[in-house]
């Protein structure tokens, strides 16, 4: 090659470089633009429609237990994070008072019982008492009868006859008391059975207030869940008014997403969200839907709400809570804690559901049949008393 042949062959490789590198940057700007478009369309037509926010946290019931009397405490069973159902004795007050005031109750209805045995024994005896008075009085009658036909014939003294009248007047006199005595004691008897009787029936009334109270020296659970924030210890004083721990229960949570108030204009309920947790982080992604929406922000519900008609004033954007309900069978896999916090997105698409709810609950939301206690056995300690006092 010659030197002229060199020298023309050299200006030619800066400018293949420059070329191609020229349409490198082409397609790298080409493909960030379909990138861009790509994006901008997938914006216009999916996420536009959801809305998310990072302030929304796990909430669930938290079960207060308080005593129904007052004592001193003799037992704790359970402690925090203990797993407790249903019915479980979580605490123990002193049974002694409760028990002495049973007895007394027992006590005093055997007493109603044979006071009111008595006045209905004493019924048949004013019964008795008017038929002798009743025969008395004819006797009388018939002696004045008589002495007033001796009288006419001057057989007998005129002393003898007034004393014939004063004895039929005396006999009136004695027969009206035995029959309002008898009345008085009707009007407390009348034709009532015993164990219907009122006086009976409210001591029957004491004796079950006192079983009552028996039976709540024993504290129990009204749920199944777990024991969180115990308070209580051994020899304690309670009263009712005394917050003795919590039971949590593991199902029935949801979370409570503080959406802006920008992003609410088309949140409505029914609508899809999803959640997931920092817990579990995104390997586990819970389903639910849109519940409710809440009736005030945290700021109007706050223990000290903002004065905003002051002079000093700066516009923030405020939060309202939304209700987001899980699946359970997702929950049940994958348990949730109060207070846990979570990232929640709500699908927005579908507008076809309300803003606030007008439905009015026709069942109750939780109910517990723990605390009911079935009076059978009381009804039959008091059918014994009352039997055996009864005579």
């Amino acid at each position: 090659m010659s030197a002229n042949e060199a020298t023309q062959v050299t200006p030619q490789e800066p400018t293949k470089k420059k070329r191609s590198r020229k349409a490198a940057l082409l397609v790298v700007t080409g493909i960030f633009i379909i990138i861009a478009i790509a994006y901008l369309i997938y914006w216009f037509l999916v996420l536009r429609h959801y809305q998310d926010t990072d302030d929304a946290y796990v909430a669930g019931n938290q079960v207060q237990i308080m005593a129904q009397v007052s004592g001193s405490v003799t037992s704790v069973n359970f402690d925090n994070t203990d797993f407790v159902k249903k019915g479980d004795t979580l605490v123990v007050i002193d049974p002694t008072d409760a028990e002495q005031a049973f007895e007394k109750a027992k006590t005093a209805l055997a007493t109603s019982v044979r006071q009111i045995h008595q006045a209905m024994i004493n019924s048949k005896q004013y019964q008795a008492n008017i038929a002798l008075r009743t025969t008395q009085l004819n006797q009388a009658q018939a002696d004045l009868k008589r002495r007033v036909v001796l009288g006419k014939l001057d057989a007998i003294g005129r002393e003898d006859l007034q004393h014939a009248h004063d004895a039929v007047d005396s006999a009136k006199a004695q027969l009206d008391v035995a029959q309002q005595q008898y009345n008085a004691n009707q009007a407390v008897v009348l034709n009532t059975p015993l164990d219907q009787q009122p006086q009976v029936l409210q001591a029957a009334a004491q004796v079950r207030d006192a079983w009552l109270s028996l039976q709540r020296t024993k504290v129990v659970s009204p749920v199944d869940g777990f024991v969180s924030r115990r308070a209580v210890q051994l020899g304690q004083r309670i009263t009712p008014a005394t917050a003795m721990m919590a039971v949590v229960p593991a199902t029935n949570v949801w979370v409570d997403a503080n959406f802006k108030e920008t992003q609410l204009a088309k949140m409505r309920i029914g609508q899809s969200a999803t959640v997931v947790s920092d817990m579990y982080g995104d390997d586990v992604v819970y389903h639910g839907k849109v519940v409710g929406l809440d009736m005030g922000t945290g700021g109007a519900f706050s223990l000290l709400p903002a004065q905003n008609a002051t002079g000093n004033w700066i516009k923030v954007v405020q939060r309202l809570p939304v209700r987001i309900q899980l699946d359970e069978q997702e929950v049940a896999k994958h348990p949730l804690r109060i207070g846990l916090s979570t990232l929640v997105t709500v699908d927005t698409q579908d507008l076809n559901g309300k803003v606030m709810s007008d439905t009015v609950r026709s069942t109750p939301l939780y109910e517990t049949s723990a605390l009911t206690l079935d009076l059978a056995p009381v009804n039959a300690i008091i059918t014994d008393v009352i039997n055996a006092n009864a005579g």
